[in-house]
């Protein structure tokens, strides 16, 4: 089903009575379609949980993965996006659950985010896959803080991060950086960005992702 949250912004949800908790899901660059519609239903019956992944850019007209300025459109965009607002939505779609218990996964600039989640004290555990452990330079802007900064000073959320050792988005001493702040951290040998989310991709790993999607949510039901 579509969800309206109370910012306006649009998201896809399974919601299940009496689940026991909730879990939201911050897409890709990209943002929500198909892929995303299909996660959320799989997860929520995988689970029993009810799922909700949310739009990073609502209201805004941009490029596809298929338009040739589509990436640059969306690095442009990033820039002016505000953390306490994504997070605002991340938060919001785990209350319009109504479970008290809520978890959150992002997949590349949605793990990003799934880091800085860690901070707003209200998932009990994140898991970012192949997120950006430090702000990109072409993503920097006013509104957007560190992920390492808020992992360290986080309080009771747990957080998993799931990387390549290939990808180029999240280098090793990044990655070494987020496991001493107190991420558990699950490295894929020759692994590239985006291997576990999307099967269409040249980067995916059938065998990779299913482990990772089976580390993922048992880290997540706690």
């Amino acid at each position: 089903m579509e969800l309206i949250l109370s910012s306006g912004a649009p998201a896809f949800a399974h919601l299940i009575d009496g689940a026991p908790r909730s879990l939201v899901v911050v897409p890709d660059i990209w943002g929500l379609r198909e892929l995303y519609a299909q996660m959320v239903e799989d997860l929520a019956a995988r689970t029993g949980w009810s799922v909700v992944a949310i739009e990073p850019f609502p209201g805004q007209s941009l490029g596809g993965a298929d338009d040739s300025d589509g990436f640059d459109q969306r690095s442009a965009a990033l820039r002016t996006i505000d953390d306490a607002r994504l997070l605002g939505d991340a938060a919001a779609a785990a209350d319009a659950t109504g479970c008290a218990h809520a978890g959150l996964i992002g997949f590349c600039m949605g793990g990003m985010y799934a880091l800085k989640a860690a901070a707003i004290d209200r998932f009990d555990a994140v898991v970012g896959c192949y997120g950006m452990i430090r702000v990109p330079d072409a993503w920097s802007g006013p509104g957007q803080g560190q992920p390492l900064d808020a992992v360290a000073r986080r309080g009771e959320t747990a957080v998993m991060a799931i990387v390549g050792t290939v990808d180029a988005w999240t280098p090793p001493a990044d990655v070494d950086a987020l496991e001493a702040a107190g991420a558990t951290v699950v490295r894929y040998e020759g692994a590239d960005h985006g291997f576990v989310h999307d099967p269409s991709r040249p980067a995916h790993r059938p065998d990779d992702a299913a482990d990772a999607w089976t580390r993922a949510l048992g880290f997540l039901d706690r």
